[in-house]
């Protein structure tokens, strides 16, 4: 019995396509344990976000809202929870994510091993800047995204205002924007020191000192409006959701006195005071609430353009120095 071979067999298997490859492979392939740990905690928190919002949609209809007062002590310890988590993510992005990123390389000695290959220095430093931002991107998009879907129907029963950095700084687009801006300053600190423990000690402070000062700024990203009323009469309740900046108490050709003016201890001395001054007015400062998308937008362009300013000056910085 004879066999025909219609085909030599070469002895090696067929190669399997990847679907990434060159230089962006070898990236995801250095920084795996990372952005799988960064998928996980977005898999996980993203869990977390959608069973609370069903655990308190829960509790509200065993309540009976909204015909009947919600059980804020529970609403307000669901939110505090994810909250806290969310706020503390762009920090740990940055500390973890972006610190190391380049300083790891220039510790280790793998960044001169890698630009004197094939590939150039600012093509290897735009591949590992462009998959860390994107890991960054994704995950705060996304986990924003639910989070407003969360707040946004159930923030009547918050005690919080719009106005605090839980409700602003984790909905909407300055979730991303911040944690993109914080990454970028860990990715620059990491260049300039060059060292992988003291780059996420100096990016830690920094993204403290930073989450500090953008509370200051908050309150600047839009115009505020004055309200005058009698002052002895309520405010209106379409003020509900508007956050208050000051409060003053005004004559009535428009002289604006601090709110405690006339605070005497009897209740004569205090109507002859307020009758010597003329003082007929409140006068509320405040921000609405439907300013609120508009304030976000602006202050995630503020946040962004730093990012793009920190992102130049680390390519050109690594172009002529090296890493």
């Amino acid at each position: 019995m004879s066999t025909t071979l219609t085909e030599a067999s070469t002895g090696r298997a067929t190669p399997r396509r990847r679907m990434v490859r060159g230089l962006n492979w070898l990236v995801l392939r250095q920084h795996r344990a990372t952005l799988l740990c960064v998928l996980a905690l977005t898999v996980l928190c993203s869990i977390w976000i959608v069973y609370q919002r069903a655990q308190l949609i829960d509790l509200l209809d065993a309540a009976g809202w909204p015909g009947k007062d919600a059980p804020s002590q529970v609403v307000g310890r669901q939110y505090g929870y994810l909250t806290t988590l969310l706020s503390a993510l762009p920090v740990v992005l940055a500390v973890f994510l972006g610190a190391p990123l380049i300083a790891a390389d220039s510790e280790q000695g793998t960044a001169q091993l890698a630009t004197t290959q094939s590939v150039t220095r600012r093509r290897w430093l735009v591949a590992k800047l462009g998959w860390c931002f994107a890991a960054t991107l994704v995950s705060c998009v996304v986990l924003s995204a639910l989070f407003t879907w969360w707040w946004t129907p159930y923030r009547s029963l918050l005690s919080l205002s719009w106005m605090e950095a839980e409700s602003f700084d984790n909905t909407g687009p300055v979730l991303p924007a911040l944690a993109l801006f914080l990454t970028a300053a860990g990715v620059t600190i990491g260049v300039l020191l060059r060292r992988v423990l003291p780059a996420m000690v100096v990016t830690f402070v920094f993204a403290v000192a930073v989450e500090t000062a953008w509370g200051l700024i908050r309150t600047h990203l839009a115009p505020s409006h004055v309200f005058t009323y009698p002052l002895d009469g309520e405010l209106p309740a379409r003020f509900d959701e508007s956050y208050e900046l000051d409060r003053w108490v005004g004559s009535a050709d428009g002289t604006l006195y601090g709110w405690g003016t006339c605070a005497e201890a009897t209740e004569k001395a205090q109507d002859a005071c307020l009758s010597e001054k003329g003082i007929v007015n409140s006068v509320m400062e405040y921000l609405d609430y439907d300013q609120m998308a508009a304030m976000q937008w602006t202050g995630a362009g503020i946040l962004l353009a730093g990012t793009a300013a920190l992102t130049a000056f680390v390519v050109w910085r690594s172009a002529r120095r090296p890493l």
